[in-house]
């Protein structure tokens, strides 16, 4: 019997079943909810890894399930999804790890891991989605699970960011509906195909091809943040800090940015796209965002927001490798879907321990940090580097790739956006580096006794410690046969036909 049609829908249920599960338990079962989000985490990382290992041997993982007459949502396993797949299934394991300790104590912890739990699913969803009405099913579903972890704290400016995100992210889903349906009326066919699947569509029906571009793209650019459709991110940051790290490395902000690639390279067809024109206008609203968000960083004072308005900036390098439309430039787009991952939720979760031992939100508090809790500090430094671009972190890889990407594009300004960009980077992180490490501590920090031991829990230093040295490591090692760089470079070669 063969089984790989069943393993995308076991990959989706090792998160779904725990989730589910979760919600029926009573609050005090702390220790069953933690083995059960484990035991799916594990078990998710686990099917991540039979099926990079079948996909490299020709195995085709694909399932079908019915859904109107004549439309069926299928999951289908591919290079390009199993990059993003496996981000979510490392990243969901240790961020898991994290909330564990960071949500000790707290009240409505089942609620929160059940619909945690629903978010990874639907995000896997995303990834492995094979066609845009199946993309779009689990791109709802994953707006309606990060609703509550959003509003989780139940306060009144949480319940404002819930209000803010949900009026974003639905007027996106609007458009990318609208433009999917009408897609399907020219195409009758809704399937993502490497290359694309358009270019044989008579010339007719360019100026609406080109319409219908602009409503997908703008309907996944709220997810993704391009500026002017990114002001929910900001605001969201009043969730936790879990919360947080999910949503700008691994869920909302990397599934826009996942659905632009997608559409880019498997509807259109990267040459196709370019033939039509769409591809400029798109790279210059990534280039806009990128220097937008780096410099709506610099003048914030809140820790939280100063990293979504980096993430703002940093999400849109993705859209721009794609927007580029050559090999190089489309290898750093896709390696930096998961360098950039790695990077910020290092970021986000020092900010969560900051916040958790020391009580300090805002950088202008952050003097003597380094002294007092050196290990946390220490991976914000690699992770602060790695978005500065500085070799040899996985960052620099990223940059390098989009660089000489832009060069090969003759599209020569674009060195300028991404020299703007690592300059307004260092503008704003080198400053927190100077406060934590050469500053004698003030104020709260100074006021902290010292831990007894370790700075904090295990639980809440661990997760940082692993992702900033899978950071480190994805830029030493990017010559190796298994990095990230490498996975980049074998789907770029069949989206060219290389």
């Amino acid at each position: 019997m063969n089984f790989d049609p069943l393993v995308p829908l076991l990959l989706i249920a090792s998160s779904l079943v725990p989730g589910l599960i979760i919600f029926t338990l009573p609050e005090d079962l702390r220790g069953l909810r933690t083995a059960l989000n484990l035991l799916g985490a594990s078990v998710k990382l686990l099917l991540v890894a039979v099926m990079l290992w079948g996909v490299n041997h020709g195995h085709t993982y694909e399932t079908e399930i019915s859904f109107l007459p004549g439309l069926d949502l299928t999951l289908r396993a591919a290079p390009l999804p199993m990059l993003f797949v496996t981000l979510s299934a490392v990243l969901w394991l240790v961020t898991t790890i994290y909330a564990v300790g960071y949500l000790e104590g707290s009240p409505n912890r089942g609620r929160f891991f059940g619909f945690f739990s629903l978010c990874v699913s639907s995000t896997v969803g995303i990834a492995m989605a094979g066609d845009l009405l199946t993309f779009l099913v689990f791109y709802e579903m994953l707006t309606l699970t990060t609703y509550p972890l959003v509003v989780h704290r139940g306060t009144r400016q949480a319940l404002q960011a819930g209000r803010t995100y949900l009026a974003y992210t639905l007027g996106g889903s609007v458009l990318l509906l609208l433009g999917i349906a009408w897609l399907y009326t020219l195409t009758g066919d809704l399937c993502f195909k490497e290359a694309g699947r358009l270019a044989d569509l008579p010339a007719e029906y360019t100026p609406t091809l080109r319409l219908i571009f602009a409503m997908l793209i703008l309907g996944l650019g709220v997810k993704a943040a391009l500026v002017p459709l990114h002001g929910w991110l900001p605001q969201a940051m009043v969730a936790p800090a879990p919360v947080s790290a999910l949503l700008h490395a691994v869920a909302v902000v990397k599934a826009g940015a996942f659905g632009i690639v997608r559409v880019v390279s498997d509807i259109y067809g990267i040459e196709f796209a370019d033939r039509l024109g769409v591809l400029m206008p798109l790279a210059v609203a990534a280039s806009v965002t990128i220097v937008y968000g780096s410099i709506r960083a610099l003048a914030q004072d809140d820790l939280k927001r100063r990293l979504a308005f980096s993430t703002v900036s940093q999400v849109s390098y993705i859209a721009l490798g794609i927007a580029l439309g050559t090999p190089l430039a489309t290898i750093g787009g896709l390696v930096h879907l998961v360098h950039q991952g790695l990077m910020k939720i290092t970021l986000f979760f020092c900010a969560g321990n900051l916040a958790e031992r020391l009580r300090i939100c805002r950088i202008s508090e952050m003097d003597g940090t380094g002294r007092k809790m050196p290990w946390t500090m220490g991976t914000f430094t690699v992770g602060a580097l790695g978005m500065i671009g500085v070799p040899p972190i996985a960052g620099f890889v990223s940059k390098w790739y989009l660089a000489t990407g832009a060069l090969e594009a003759g599209q020569a300004w674009v060195i300028g956006v991404l020299a703007a960009s690592s300059l307004l980077n260092a503008a704003y992180f080198l400053p927190i580096l100077y406060r934590a490490w050469f500053r004698p501590p003030t104020g709260r920090v100074a006021q902290c006794e010292p831990a007894a031991g370790v700075e904090i829990a295990w639980s809440l230093l661990l997760p940082p410690l692993t992702t900033a040295v899978l950071a480190l490591g994805a830029g030493l090692l990017a010559a190796s046969g298994f990095s990230p760089l490498a996975w980049a470079k074998v789907i770029t070669v069949r989206e060219f036909g290389l």
